[in-house]
């Protein structure tokens, strides 16, 4: 038994890779190797033998598998270092550059307008982008003769020959989400709207799909003044300077009494600059919600009002970081996102910080 173990430790010693090791492991300890014919071989002893050569055998066959694990171990270890002397790198050295991605202004004033809405205690509410025609119309008390329900101005769905149901519509403003918001929770509600919306319009300051944000808030006593603090709040925190407003009368189905707002701006060089200056730019729509879109949304217009307000994310977007033309947005210009992106690490600023 010392013969067979000197033997092949000694084997073992002298294995110079990992193949010749493992021919040595198969010869010794495999199915058919030395130690393994030998172990057979108790079944042919005495009970007294097999108590003095079962112990032994076992024994060596354990310290020939731990010699062969630790000399695999010293043969890759020497293979790593001959492989690191070879293959030696500075790791001080820089790494190679990678182009970073940025974020789309889009996605950018987006966050902006939801932290600063946020702050002032706002909830944000989403909806579907493919809409009824009751969501999108008849809820928000829009006529079916109105423009807005024009083949020219509306994208529709298709329906099947036969089927009657008024078609859908890809939806023209996120204003259906206030009804559904209305439906779902009740009165009192303060909540803005962000999401695509889609017209039948292209040129400088039009795209078929934009971005709009809307807001809402219902309760017991609300006033056009209140929507006059809530506008310039918002659009001073959002371009960081004092914002004036003036509201002109204006007409919209879905609010009584409506009005057209705008912001106090100059225009120097072609360059416009907000809250300064005689000069105003007129930037959304508002006014107090209709009695009929509060009955829509399950709103008892005797006991609560409200009032509503939309403006296009894409174009606040446009005043705020000089972006000249609508249509770059979409055009998948790497350039331009790089020239106008942001960094994932540029936070946006909330009403508070202002």
């Amino acid at each position: 038994m010392d013969d067979l173990k000197s033997d092949w430790l000694g084997r073992i010693g002298a294995a110079t890779d990992e193949r010749a090791l493992e021919d040595i492991r198969v010869s010794a300890v495999g199915k058919k190797g030395e130690i393994s014919l030998k172990m057979r071989e108790l079944g042919k002893m005495t009970p007294e033998e097999r108590q003095v050569a079962g112990p032994a055998l076992n024994a060596l066959k354990d310290e020939v598998n731990s010699a062969i694990a630790a000399r695999k171990r010293g043969l890759a270890d020497a293979a790593l270092d001959e492989r690191l002397k070879s293959e030696w790198l500075d790791v001080t050295l820089p790494s190679r550059p990678r182009r970073q991605g940025t974020i789309h202004p889009v996605s950018q004033v987006t966050e902006e307008v939801t932290a600063i809405f946020a702050d002032m205690g706002f909830a944000v509410a989403e909806g579907p982008q493919i809409e009824t025609d009751f969501y999108n119309f008849d809820a928000l008390n829009i006529p079916g003769h109105h423009p807005a329900r024009a083949e020219m101005d509306t994208f529709y769905t298709h329906r099947a020959q036969g089927d009657n149901r008024p078609p859908h519509v890809l939806r023209t403003h996120t204003s259906p989400v206030q009804i559904r918001s209305m439906e779902e929770h009740g009165a009192p509600l303060r909540i803005i709207c962000p999401g695509r919306v889609y017209r039948a319009d292209y040129d400088q300051t039009h795209t078929p799909m934009f971005h709009q944000v809307e807001g809402l808030v219902i309760d017991r006593d609300t006033s056009m003044a209140q929507l006059k603090w809530v506008l310039e709040e918002f659009y001073s925190a959002f371009f960081g300077v004092t914002v004036k407003t003036r509201f002109r009368a204006s007409h919209f189905p879905f609010v009584e009494p409506g009005a057209e707002v705008d912001i106090q701006c100059s225009f120097e060089g072609g360059t416009v600059k907000i809250g300064e200056g005689d000069d105003w730019l007129e930037i959304l729509g508002s006014g107090m919600v209709h009695p009929k879109v509060l009955q829509a949304g399950g709103i008892d217009p005797d006991e609560w009002q409200g009032f509503a307000f939309g403006m296009g994310i894409d174009r606040i977007a446009m005043l705020k970081y000089g972006i000249p033309d609508l249509r770059d947005f979409f055009n998948s210009d790497l350039r331009w996102l790089k020239h106008y992106g942001f960094g994932a690490l540029e936070i946006p600023s909330t009403h508070a910080g202002v």
